[in-house]
């Protein structure tokens, strides 16, 4: 798929001289940038709702009962 884009010059420059000395294609070079960048925004998104699940009184009760139950059951396991 095509795409077309403006970006400011000193940008095209880092990417030019970027690519040169990877010798990789600019579009390659582009596309791997980009889908980093997005996986990491993906990556602090999920962060970012954990701590605020940490937050949460409702939810960290619901785990902490989670967790009583996982150590009965390790605490039944050791004991059969």
């Amino acid at each position: 798929m095509n795409i077309t884009t403006t970006l400011p010059k000193h940008v095209v420059d880092l990417l030019a001289k970027k690519a040169n000395e990877l010798n990789m294609p600019k579009n390659k070079l582009i596309e791997k940038a980009l889908t980093v960048y997005l996986e990491n925004i993906e990556k602090a998104e999920y962060a970012k709702s954990y701590k605020m699940a940490g937050d949460d009184l409702d939810v960290m009760m619901v785990a902490e009962e989670g967790m009583n139950d996982y150590w009965k059951q390790l605490k039944d396991t050791d004991e059969a």
